[in-house]
């Protein structure tokens, strides 16, 4: 008998064999005038595809072939993002110099970063480098994307301070909504960095809560797709509550009224999430809320009370409210 190897080269040269006397005489003849042609010299353009590279090519099903040429697309995309990243691995900082008298809207950030990193990074390099080993924040903070309401520079925040996600109306999405940017921040913020305190932040003209207070006004159209409108309209409690209490005044003092009640709408959705609630309940977590009003600069806080059996029969309180001016 012939040993393992011998037959399965016996097998598929018995194979190779079938499929060349199934194919049309043309195919057949290709194949052969291929296998047969003067190799080129090197400066004849390039060199001829082996013979085995041909009759793969004639022979593959359709299937196969499509497949492989799946497989050669991702390979050249790998190729691509593998340059680029040699390129970035390799770059010379002296080989690119800045620009010179044209605008350079990366130049303030730069003269910016130099000036932290002289200021604050050099001067306080202990600091820097027990961060650069963990991070133990006091505070994970939910703010508005919002250009005008930075919490780090309103409420003085330093590096290792919060752990901060921000998003179109400071929104935090129920337990059922699923995954998210904010959800996914949430979970590791409580979960692994154990923060002792949330504290979510809304803040005045805020133009998510005007989207969201519009929409009642809009005949919905599901053929357009709008990524601001399907998020905003998480709080659609918020904008019913306000139409409740302020459906009397003008646009203006409704969205005013809104952008509150959608942070304590924010507020009472952290506690659908089960490992949320259980620390809020021994004790260990502790849920914020606050309003930055940018026209005359005034900070507006409260806290969340979420206990059973509370007076007269509700779950929840606020406490601790004042205003910072």
């Amino acid at each position: 008998m012939l040993p393992w190897t011998l037959r399965s080269a016996a097998g598929r040269l018995a194979s190779a064999t079938r499929a060349a006397a199934a194919a049309p005489a043309s195919v057949a003849a290709r194949s052969s005038a291929t296998a047969t042609a003067r190799p080129r010299a090197d400066d004849d353009c390039e060199e001829p595809r082996p013979r085995a590279a041909v009759q793969e090519h004639v022979f593959w099903p359709d299937g196969q072939r499509l497949a492989t040429l799946r497989r050669q697309h991702r390979t050249k995309a790998s190729r691509d993002h593998s340059v680029l990243t040699r390129q970035l691995l390799d770059f010379q900082h002296d080989t690119v110099s800045e620009p010179d008298g044209d605008y350079d809207p990366l130049g303030q950030l730069k003269a910016r970063f130099m000036d932290f990193k002289q200021r604050n990074y050099v001067e306080n390099s202990t600091k820097y480098q027990n961060l650069a080993e963990q991070q133990t924040p006091e505070f994970m903070v939910v703010a508005c994307a919002d250009s005008r309401v930075c919490p780090t520079s309103i409420l003085g925040l330093q590096p290792g301070d919060a752990f901060t996600v921000r998003n179109i109306a400071n929104l935090v999405p129920p337990y059922e909504h699923g995954a998210s940017e904010t959800t996914a921040a949430l979970e590791f913020a409580v979960n692994t960095l154990k923060v002792p305190n949330v504290l979510v932040v809304g803040h005045s003209r805020c133009g998510g809560i005007q989207a969201l207070m519009s929409m009642k006004n809009k005949k919905d159209d599901s053929s357009s797709r709008s990524f601001i409108r399907d998020w905003v309209s998480l709080g659609k409690s918020a904008r019913l509550s306000t139409e409740a209490a302020a459906g009397n005044l003008n646009f203006e003092s409704q969205c005013r009224h809104c952008e509150k009640e959608s942070i304590n709408s924010s507020l009472l959705n952290l506690l659908t999430y089960p490992w949320i609630e259980e620390r809020v309940k021994e004790g260990s977590l502790n849920l914020h809320a606050g309003y930055y009003n940018f026209i005359d600069c005034t900070f507006e806080k409260w806290t969340l009370v979420y206990r059973p059996g509370l007076e007269g029969g509700s779950k929840y309180a606020i406490k601790n409210r004042s205003t910072w001016s």
